[in-house]
């Protein structure tokens, strides 16, 4: 294992801003990773695991080491009947290992196609789209404790999956690093297709297919996220806010429009105590579609984007993310919440709790 000096991070991460780790390394096993723990417990360095980079915003270089996690490989675990058990290496890419599950027909992930990422942030985020979280198919996650060095596997319910939100981004944070994820998938290919705007995309397939389905996500999203190749960005950059049912009535009557879904995901029908409303629609209300503020802009096709439009600074684009949220609370009354971790975390700001 080679533990680098000053390493330029702009590549490892999908926002692509220049900053610089001070001590670097990747790891391809677990006795690697264990070597680069010790590396920075002897060296008294803080401690940064990074997988695929695509969630995270460095606002100034890093003054300790970062472990690129490099774990690879992919296990069928067991096949019964209908049922499989999959699991993954937390290096893995997230999209080719959708795409991997599709080819061997195992299904249930088609709806998460193209979140960028690595396996081991999945269940940290409880990354989500179309009618799909991921924690619906996580069976097992395997974490190395930091403390001790042993290995733990922890069932779903042990990981207390919420929104976006996991164990490991609560009483886990920097105690765990999480080495691979199992996932309970069907050979069945029945398909989830409830959510709006993937049914509208297949309405003119009568039956479609896990096949189907993946390649109407990759359209949407290529149709409106911007390729991080090109402009750099960490995906979706704030949560949905979950309101009051009480609030979303008394900003029905300003707003007949607002649109909100039950928590679960599903189509708000007045049934339910809470409500998550999109934030997209929140910023594009609030007049922040497509504006530029310097080298940093909200993305034209999708407000929940924050985008680097090249050279932009961690300190433009954290001052964009607060005029959005300024703008959202003084519109709605309702403050927005960033998905995007800042490294390091801001203490008097949006993200102070949240990661």
């Amino acid at each position: 294992m080679n533990i680098q000096r000053d390493v330029c991070l702009q590549h490892f991460h999908t926002f692509g801003v220049a900053v610089s780790a001070r001590h670097f390394c990747e790891v391809s096993s677990r006795e690697e990773l264990r070597e680069a723990l010790d590396f920075g417990r002897a060296h008294a360095l803080p401690v940064m695991i990074l997988g695929g980079g695509s969630n995270v915003l460095f606002r100034e270089d890093y003054p300790g080491l970062i472990i690129r996690m490099c774990l690879s490989g992919i296990q069928l675990v067991s096949s019964t009947g209908d049922a499989v058990e999959v699991r993954a290496e937390a290096g893995e890419n997230w999209h080719g290992f959708v795409l991997h599950c599709l080819a061997q027909g195992w299904h249930g992930l088609e709806n998460l196609a193209l979140i960028p990422g690595c396996v081991g942030a999945a269940p940290i985020q409880n990354i989500g789209a179309y009618g799909v979280e991921v924690k619906e198919r996580i069976t097992e996650v395997e974490v190395l404790d930091i403390g001790s060095g042993s290995i733990r596997h922890l069932s779903a319910n042990e990981c207390s999956f919420g929104y976006r939100d996991s164990v490991f981004k609560n009483a886990l944070r920097g105690r765990a690093v999480v080495l691979s994820v199992t996932f309970a998938l069907q050979r069945d290919a029945r398909v989830e297709i409830s959510y709006g705007t993937l049914a509208t995309e297949l309405a003119a397939i009568a039956d479609p297919t896990p096949r189907d389905v993946l390649d109407a996500v990759c359209r949407i999203r290529r149709a409106r996220l911007p390729d991080p190749g090109v402009l750099g960005n960490a995906g979706s950059f704030f949560k949905n806010p979950v309101i009051a049912e009480s609030q979303y009535q008394r900003l029905r009557e300003r707003f007949p429009q607002m649109p909100a879904f039950a928590v679960d995901g599903k189509t708000y029908n007045n049934g339910t105590n809470n409500v998550k409303v999109p934030a997209a629609w929140l910023i594009e209300q609030a007049g922040w579609k497509g504006r530029v503020a310097r080298r940093a802009a909200v993305y034209e096709r999708q407000p929940l984007v924050l985008v680097n439009l090249g050279g932009a600074t961690a300190n433009e684009i954290t001052a964009l993310a607060f005029d959005v949220i300024d703008a959202v609370s003084t519109t709605f009354g309702i403050r927005l919440e960033p998905e995007v971790q800042w490294i390091p975390a801001l203490t008097d700001g949006p993200g102070t709790s949240q990661h």
